[in-house]
């Protein structure tokens, strides 16, 4: 394992400490996105056949520092987020050019 991808296993370690610690009493900044406000997303990007994402889940997804994310992507589902699911919900928000990380 390379340092790069030691570090950021650590990131998400400390990460996901401090997310249970705090569970939703406290909103925490992570690539431009208050972690409460990810709970706006939640449906559009859960299930079969998720439902379009609503006005709030689109201004938080143009917000997004989505590059910044791309490091987080293979833990999104121990979020209860659909890692599939992400590209089609930056498209119905119009976001078409997303990074390479969300594009496949």
């Amino acid at each position: 394992m390379g340092k790069n991808n030691t570090i950021i296993l650590l990131q998400f370690a400390v990460l996901a400490i401090v997310l249970t610690m705090v569970k939703e009493a406290t909103s925490i900044p992570i690539c431009n996105i208050d972690t409460n406000d990810l709970e706006k997303c939640r449906a559009a990007v859960t299930g079969n056949n998720p439902p379009a994402p609503g006005p709030d889940c689109c201004a938080v997804a143009r917000s997004a520092n989505l590059q910044c994310l791309c490091p987080y992507k293979p833990y999104l589902s121990s979020f209860g987020i659909n890692p599939s699911k992400v590209r089609p919900l930056l498209a119905k928000c119009g976001i078409n050019s997303p990074p390479s990380c969300f594009s496949a």
